[in-house]
């Protein structure tokens, strides 16, 4: 009986004693690192236009969208980039089916129509058509004047 009483003692100290041990701290999460191309931060909201004809795809966390003059909306999920070197892709598929690849590079680039230098290169096959660009982010075209870098 005796012994009953002393393990049953034990077994309630080390009981507390377990409860009372402080809490294993945690560690924060290591910020994630950004993803840049060409001084941009891909992670942000990104343009992506051209001209003849005109066109643009929107490169927001939420999705892709692209659209342009005479032609639908088409909205894909975003993925997010795979990146090489200079070179970002987003492969997407839209919410119509039609695949959606965007291709920026770190290259600089002129729309052709402004006087504006961008400091991305960019290539948008969606479907069967193939489109060539500029692409920046969108708080820079914001910020930029007619003319000048996009920074």
């Amino acid at each position: 009986m005796r012994l009953a009483l002393l393990l049953s003692a034990a077994s309630a100290m080390a009981a507390l004693t377990a409860c009372s041990q402080p809490a294993a701290e945690k560690t924060p999460a290591a910020p994630a690192e950004a993803r840049t191309l060409a001084g941009v931060d891909l992670d942000q909201p990104l343009r992506v236009l051209g001209t003849e004809p005109f066109w643009a795809v929107e490169i927001t966390p939420a999705g892709l969208t692209y659209s342009g003059v005479d032609r639908p909306e088409q909205k894909a999920a975003n993925p997010g980039p795979a990146l090489q070197g200079t070179v970002a892709v987003w492969t997407a598929e839209t919410e119509a089916k039609t695949p959606l690849v965007v291709t920026l590079t770190a290259t600089d680039c002129s729309d052709g129509m402004s006087d504006r230098t961008y400091p991305l290169t960019a290539k948008v096959e969606i479907g069967a058509e193939s489109l060539t660009g500029c692409a920046a982010a969108v708080a820079a075209i914001e910020k930029a004047g007619e003319s000048g870098r996009v920074e």
